[in-house]
């Protein structure tokens, strides 16, 4: 095989070890995202309290931090997104830290939507000639039927793949490298392509 020119990050995740949280675990990772919820900044917007049970989504690892995505939906009518991540040693799960935000945008007020995406930034990669990678994790569900797995690209170079477990996806992976930004995109068992979405929206240009 010739050298590549797209020398990136790729399949760094450890793909999921366990399966999603329940019992005494999903309460501890609870306890973590409510009171990162609790200290969440909504600059003034009252977005009410959790009314709903918390979703976590598959688990993925990788530079020695295990990452539990999560949504849950609110009393007033917003979604909370966010993760709890941890790191794993001999004594079990320690330094737990909780990352949320909120959002209005609601996949029932976007029909045209096929998949349901979340992200956030977790760190750098630094690749050659000074250039960097947002190291981001995304997490989701497809909206449409039919799936079974799911990738992450960049300039059509796959850099992540997961299964679907419960119609629920984690990924990491590089984005925002050499000008290249990530895009989801839902396969179904065959390998055919189901839908694809970038994790960025782009306004529609005025004629």
């Amino acid at each position: 095989m010739p050298p590549t020119d797209r020398f990136v990050i790729s399949f760094a995740a450890e793909p999921p070890q366990e399966l999603l949280p329940y019992g005494r675990w999903a309460d501890t990772l609870a306890g973590h995202f409510r009171a990162a919820v609790g200290e969440l900044d909504t600059e003034g917007e009252d977005i009410g309290e959790l009314d709903t049970e918390i979703a976590w989504f598959p688990d993925r690892t990788y530079a020695g931090r295990t990452y539990i995505p999560a949504v849950a939906r609110t009393s007033g009518g917003f979604e909370v997104l966010g993760f709890v991540s941890f790191s794993e040693g001999a004594g079990g799960p320690s330094q737990f830290e909780s990352r949320v935000d909120f959002t209005s945008e609601l996949a029932e007020s976007n029909p045209e939507w096929k998949l349901d995406l979340n992200d956030e930034v977790i760190g750098s990669w630094r690749g050659e000639q000074g250039n960097s990678a947002d190291m981001t994790l995304v997490w989701g569900v497809p909206l449409i039927p039919g799936g079974a797995v799911v990738t992450a690209e960049l300039a059509n170079l796959a850099v992540d793949q997961s299964e679907l477990v419960e119609e629920r996806f984690t990924l990491i992976a590089p984005d925002n490298y050499r000008g290249d930004f990530l895009e989801i995109k839902l396969w179904d068992k065959g390998g055919d392509e189901l839908a694809h979405e970038s994790l960025y929206v782009e306004d529609d240009e005025e004629d």
